[in-house]
């Protein structure tokens, strides 16, 4: 098996803090919100103990699967966009299924140690319409009455916003009425900012997107939910037990797979632990995720 094989300072099992890389005259930045915390057997339903328990780096001392949540920040010039906007000034346990407890509540203050106000943001593009992602688009700030982007234009994919039903279905209105005011659906293949292309990759949701970011001869792939953990790499049959229609995201993710190993290609996974941004190595064993600074 071939995952990471040493993880020495133990980035593992910690929730990522702010990275940013260049692409050219492209600035990208993981800006934390929180993190979550995670069953791994009902994450990854094709996982087994005997697999975790050969791969201890991965989990924290209660057993739980680590994870980041938060966005990506591009910068080109003057100009911002956010992608994805964390779980919010919230926290939420869940008793049972794949989620243990997730909290959210530091993207402002990252933002601002990124030397950004939340103003500076033009526009949010989501990944897809979960509560870990829609946080400060939707969740009014502390002290106040307005989401903290709520001047933003908000980016959706159009299949994605054509079902918000389904949404609606699970308890979410609220969510989706905070959104629709300044919301914009976007189609596969649109650029949405200098440099940003999205395209549509359904599975985890019916219209989730990931975004292709280039600049300076090298391509970053933000691919949200089509894996949480770097070991999906290595596993790319492992589907989520969040996922709408886990045999596509597997199809999707062995190809995901393949082209984060071709050149000059970086991926970014905004709910790995301290290893978001990173490159998939093939080697005799099989791929495995290498983050980019080790």
């Amino acid at each position: 098996m071939a995952d990471l094989t040493v993880d020495q300072d133990g980035r593992l099992r910690r929730p990522a803090g702010i990275r940013s890389i260049w692409l050219g005259d492209t600035k990208v930045s993981y800006v934390p919100d929180g993190d979550v915390r995670l069953r791994p057997l009902q994450l990854l339903q094709g996982s087994t103990d005997e697999v975790w328990a050969s791969h201890p780096e991965y989990l924290d001392a209660t057993g739980h699967l680590v994870g980041s949540v938060g966005g990506l920040l591009v910068e080109y010039g003057d100009r911002a966009l956010l992608i994805d906007a964390g779980f919010g000034p919230q926290t939420f346990e869940a008793s049972d299924g794949p989620l243990g407890v997730i909290h959210g509540g530091a993207l402002p203050q990252s933002l601002a140690e990124l030397g950004r106000r939340p103003e500076d943001v033009e526009a949010v593009a989501f990944t897809h319409l979960h509560p870990d992602h829609l946080g400060w688009a939707c969740h009014p700030a502390p002290g106040g009455d307005r989401p903290v982007l709520a001047h933003a234009e908000y980016l959706i994919a159009e299949p994605e916003w054509d079902r918000r039903d389904l949404l609606e279905a699970q308890g979410m209105t609220e969510q989706v009425e905070a959104l629709a005011p300044r919301v914009r659906t976007i189609t596969d293949g649109q650029e949405v900012f200098p440099g940003v292309r999205v395209r549509i990759t359904p599975g985890h949701t019916v219209g989730h997107a990931e975004y292709v970011i280039t600049g300076g001869g090298r391509r970053l792939i933000a691919f949200g939910d089509a894996m949480h953990s770097p070991i999906q790499v290595d596993h790319p049959d492992w589907s989520a037990g969040f996922d709408h229609d886990p045999a596509r995201t597997a199809d999707h993710r062995r190809r995901l797979v393949a082209e984060l190993a071709e050149p000059d290609t970086v991926g970014f996974g905004v709910h790995f632990a301290d290893v978001v941004f990173g490159h998939v190595q093939q080697d005799g064993d099989g791929p495995a995720w290498r983050p980019l600074d080790a």
